[in-house]
């Protein structure tokens, strides 16, 4: 059996202010947009963005779940990160540049550019 990863999503408490936030870091609007469930399609991956509160199931935000996203430089990473809460600040690992920072909500992310 092979499996294949092709979404997954963050909780937000706010939506509106969410997808102005991704749209901004994806620098592309959002695909679907719903006050309970909006989606961005990111080169066939769908990151779904969850209003948890209207459903009135509970959540934890933080480092439970790490989305990483990857940029083409360095340059374009520490431009991603300009005015962003940065939570790992920016490090080589093996042959890549690696950072976390928080998100609108307080989801964390890793962001990623080759090291050349």
């Amino acid at each position: 059996m092979r499996f294949h990863i092709n979404s997954l999503y963050l909780c937000v408490n706010d939506m509106e202010r969410a997808i102005r936030f991704y749209e901004e870091l994806f620098e592309q609007k959002v695909t679907e947009k719903d006050e309970i469930y909006s989606v961005f399609e990111v080169s066939g991956f769908r990151l779904g963005l969850f209003a948890y509160k209207k459903t009135n199931e509970p959540h934890t935000f933080g480092t439970n779940c790490l989305p990483s996203i990857s940029v083409d430089s360095l340059d374009h990473l520490m431009k991603k990160l300009e005015g962003k809460k940065v939570c790992f600040p920016v490090t080589r690992i093996g042959s890549n540049w690696v950072a976390e920072f928080a998100d609108s909500e307080g989801n964390h992310l890793e962001i990623t550019a080759p090291a050349k």
